[in-house]
């Protein structure tokens, strides 16, 4: 099963391994962590590491469309 996270109709990224995605999904939606926490996680991680920039993100499984959130503008 591949799951993804989309931003603007791009992988930005995906894995096979059946947990990895949604658990990062949930970081970048602030469902793990919250505070200075979930601000560091997005500044540095999200936004300086992994590729992505504020607005909105999708997470898609088998190329269907499970969820949606938002990474908020710092």
């Amino acid at each position: 099963m591949k799951e993804e996270i989309r931003q603007d109709g791009q992988t930005v990224l995906s894995s096979e391994d059946g947990f990895s995605i949604p658990m990062f999904f949930n970081n970048l939606c602030g469902k793990n962590f919250s505070g200075e926490k979930y601000r560091d996680y997005i500044r540095y991680i999200a936004l300086g590491e992994m590729g992505f920039k504020p607005g909105e993100i999708e997470l898609y499984r088998n190329g269907e469309r499970v969820g949606t959130g938002t990474i908020p503008k710092l």
